[in-house]
């Protein structure tokens, strides 16, 4: 009865064929059918099996081949002949879908490994004294992703290669004191910065430090007049005197653009209290950035001066006429190739007219490159020259012009301008008034006024309103409007107002004042001598 039930059974193609059509417990594995003949439909293996056998349990889907084979009844290998004829009956009607191959996933990929960081900057020596030692530096220049977790600071005696760990704790300041170190001993010194990926370069003192106290630390004073750009003419002696301090007596060293100076053109003299930087002609070369370190052990002390050898620029480059119209001529020149060694601060441009030769200047300390001279004579023709000048002075050569301005004759009817007679009359004023004097008895004093006015107005001295004639105890002059009453030897009757009259044609103007004649009065024992 198993073969006419497995029959219907065919019609449906059972789920997973795998299993169900797996060859008994023991059989080779080559007996199972490829897993892309399967057929998709779903059927359980428990259809297959024979009418009143007991229902075998279904094996997972995710189990092997082998292990569902293992747990089938034994008679359901009687039954694979129809199990086989229903699934070939199934593929005829269905077609095959290909399998489905999933890719495994790929596993993350691990972060790069942490690596050092660079070697600290800028290491040196803030303080030293008997038993301690300063130091400071400058944090990496590349620290990386992994961050930094902080400096080591070593040291060892001068002679040996025994490092010896300042601190015990990494530290994240870049400032740090050795202590309880032995007085006389010559160190050398590294910081090293640490972080997950190791140690980095080490940051070494270039001298080793000899651990004592520094009497006074280097410093240089220097001048006023030589913190600024120190400029000088060619040919002229230099003699620079640059102070400093130190304790004991510091070490002098000097350098020119970073290079060591040349004997043979810049002498250097040296005391216990300042150095002298002495150039005997001064010549452009010598021209650039002193720089003078003084030292005392690890202390040091440095300053720059900048020096500028300067002389009388060159010409321009060219000089060109552009345009000439009417009584004017349009000019352009281009900078001289040497300026000197310093800025050009102007240009000086001169004419001359060709029948005399001479040269006039039209423009002085002009600061473009184009000009336009006016007032050209017409007829006339013109030749231009352009100085160059700086700080120094004006160049000694000059550049002139190879074209010719010439200015033509036009036919000119010149009309005169007409302009109204203007009206210069005017009425007496006094600019300056008399003040009121005190005369002594038998002592000359002289009243001063000054009046204007067009025309000339006639002067007048009147005393208590009468008019002083030709009395020759009073000298009347006036002269460019400044008149004057002189009184000769005045007694006291000659006391009174005096009053000085001007009038012309346009008016009357009068000004007044007191004048007091005061008596000495002698004492009784100087009266009878």
């Amino acid at each position: 009865m198993s073969a006419p039930e497995a029959a219907p059974a065919a019609e449906e193609p059972p789920a997973e064929a795998g299993p169900t059509e797996s060859a008994p417990e023991g059989a080779p594995a080559a007996e199972e059918p490829p897993a892309a003949e399967e057929p998709p439909a779903e059927a359980g293996p428990t259809e297959s099996a024979p009418e009143g056998a007991p229902a075998a349990e279904a094996p997972p889907a995710d189990a092997p081949a082998a292990e569902a084979a293992g747990d089938a009844p034994a008679d359901a290998a009687a039954e694979t002949g129809a199990t086989e004829e229903g699934a070939a009956a199934t593929e005829a009607e269905a077609p095959a879908e290909p399998a489905v191959v999933e890719e495994p996933p790929k596993p993350p990929t691990p972060p790069p490994p942490p690596v050092p960081t660079s070697a600290p900057l800028d290491l040196f020596v803030e303080d030293v004294n008997n038993s301690s030692l300063t130091i400071d530096w400058s944090a990496p220049e590349t620290i990386g992703d992994s961050g930094l977790d902080g400096y080591t600071v070593e040291y060892c005696k001068d002679g040996t290669t025994d490092w010896v760990v300042a601190n015990a704790e990494l530290t994240s300041a870049t400032r740090y004191c050795i202590k309880e170190l032995t007085t006389g001993d010559l160190l050398h010194v590294r910081v090293v910065a640490v972080n997950p990926g190791g140690r980095s370069d080490p940051a070494t003192l270039a001298a080793p430090v000899p651990i004592r106290e520094v009497g006074t630390r280097p410093k240089i004073r220097m001048p006023r007049n030589l913190r600024s750009r120190c400029i000088r003419q060619v040919g002229t002696q230099l003699n620079l005197v640059i102070p400093f301090l130190g304790k004991p007596n510091p070490v002098v060293s000097w350098l020119k653009d970073g290079q060591p100076l040349d004997s043979k053109r810049v002498n250097i003299r040296n005391s216990v209290k300042d150095s002298i930087l002495f150039i005997r002609t001064a010549q452009r070369e010598d021209s650039g950035v002193f720089e003078m370190t003084v030292k005392v052990d690890s202390f040091e002390d440095k300053a720059t001066i900048e020096l500028q050898i300067v002389e009388l620029p060159g010409p321009p480059a060219s000089v060109k006429l552009v345009d000439t119209w009417g009584f004017n001529a349009a000019l352009e020149w281009t900078v001289p190739k040497d300026n000197g060694n310093t800025d050009i601060t102007g240009y000086t441009l001169q004419k001359a007219d060709q029948k005399t030769g001479e040269w006039f200047t039209v423009q002085e300390h002009y600061h473009r490159l184009t000009a336009t001279v006016s007032d050209l004579i017409m007829g006339n023709s013109y030749i231009f020259r352009v100085f160059s000048e700086n700080r120094v002075g004006k160049s000694e050569s000059c550049t002139v012009t190879k074209e010719v301005a010439h200015i033509q004759k036009t036919a000119i009817v010149y009309k005169a301008p007409e302009y109204p007679e203007h009206d210069f009359s005017e009425a007496p004023k006094f600019t300056t008034q008399l003040n009121d004097r005190a005369a002594t008895v038998g002592y000359n004093t002289k009243l001063l006024c000054s009046v204007r006015g067009s025309p000339r107005p006639k002067i007048e001295w009147l005393k208590n309103q009468m008019i002083i004639g030709d009395d020759p105890k009073f000298r009347i002059l006036s002269n460019q409007g400044i008149c004057s009453l002189e009184i000769r030897k005045p007694c006291s009757w000659d006391g009174g107002v005096y009053t000085c009259r001007a009038k012309n044609q346009q008016g009357v103007a009068t000004v007044s004042c007191k004048l007091e004649v005061k008596q000495v009065i002698l004492p009784d024992g100087e009266k009878e001598k």
